[in-house]
């Protein structure tokens, strides 16, 4: 019996149907992986300080519920001297929180990784003086009583804007207070000057006046981010829980470059501040393209070198008694989450 060839139309509708069966498998066993993930986690807790990077949108947008598919804990912290405190303890799985506290965690042996960026930190971190000190440099902040809070990025560009103007941290008395509390000192003329972040920098400047700022310094070369961490033992347990993490957090940098109004929008309705306000803290913040992100300029080696640097300076300060190495800076930057979140 003569063998039928097949033409060219049954071959093509084989090829899809074959492709389509493909992708069938591929979507029936992710969803098992998320299934059999889901089972042994019935809830994630996120930490956040409400800085404004692409965390902000995403919980507005409700992307963290519909990437995760389980119960999502939001839980706020006003430093990241908290979060740290926090993550050691296990009472939450991931967080935002600045490039120097991450510095300090890793330095004192936290089981974290880098997996993600917030933002690079630009003049939403400043220091402001107030206008009756009759201050126009940080060289004439000597014996000046200035507040920030300790093992922040706020307190690390603090001490390198003394330095560069040739202070000593003896040189002034510096006092350790959350945010809110340096509004509350600075109401009651408590102190003379504050390095800090937004909303709180904000309500300073009605008084106050800039001298310098972390937009400043990193062009100096004093780089300070928002890092994004998760445990590791959890991102051992829960691999796909923490990329679809990432999947969020891309979603929201996304509509944020698509629909710049829009994540304005969110930002303030979350902070629940004017949208003129919301856009300037925006603009105080550069946000970083996913794809970008896996750059040798950020997680692909700079942030390392960054961590590196920030750990050294704090040594050389008597914060922290060791400074890692930069191997052990690299092995705490993880960048196949990212990877894997770009890819689905």
């Amino acid at each position: 019996m003569k063998e039928r060839k097949l033409s060219i139309r049954e071959i093509i509708v084989l090829l899809i149907a074959v492709i389509l069966l493909i992708s069938a498998t591929a979507c029936r066993a992710s969803k098992a992986d998320q299934t059999k993930e889901n089972k042994k986690v019935k809830e994630i807790k996120i930490g956040t300080m409400d800085l404004v990077n692409p965390d902000l949108v995403a919980r507005k947008e409700k992307y963290y519920e519909k990437q995760l598919g389980i119960k999502v804990k939001i839980v706020k912290f006003d430093s990241g001297k908290d979060v740290n405190t926090a993550l050691a303890a296990g009472s939450i799985d991931a967080s935002e929180l600045g490039s120097n506290p991450t510095a300090l965690g890793i330095g004192n042996g936290l089981n974290y990784d880098v997996i993600y960026i917030g933002d690079i930190i630009g003049s939403a971190e400043s220091l402001v003086v107030k206008n009756n000190a009759n201050v126009n440099s940080v060289s004439q902040l000597k014996g000046k009583k200035i507040a920030v809070p300790f093992a922040s990025t706020s307190h690390y560009s603090l001490l390198n804007a003394l330095k560069q103007a040739g202070l000593k941290e003896s040189d002034v008395k510096l006092l350790d207070l959350e945010p809110n509390d340096i509004h509350a000192a600075w109401k009651r003329g408590d102190i003379d000057a504050a390095y800090v972040w937004y909303p709180v920098l904000n309500n300073l400047v009605k008084d106050g006046k800039i001298l310098t700022g972390s937009d400043k310094l990193a062009k100096q070369g004093i780089i300070t981010a928002d890092l994004v961490v998760a445990r590791r033992d959890f991102a051992k347990s829960n691999k796909n829980l923490v990329v679809r993490y990432i999947k969020a957090l891309n979603q929201a940098n996304d509509l944020d470059q698509k629909n710049k109004e829009q994540s304005i929008k969110d930002i303030s309705e979350i902070l629940n501040i004017s949208e003129s306000d919301a856009k300037f803290q925006r603009n105080g913040f550069e946000w970083i393209d996913g794809k970008k992100q896996l750059s040798k300029e950020y997680l692909g080696e700079n942030i390392a070198n960054v961590l590196k640097n920030t750990a050294d300076f704090l040594k050389e300060q008597g914060s922290i008694k060791k400074s890692p190495t930069l191997k052990e800076y690299k092995d705490h930057v993880q960048t196949k989450y990212l990877k894997e979140a770009l890819e689905k």
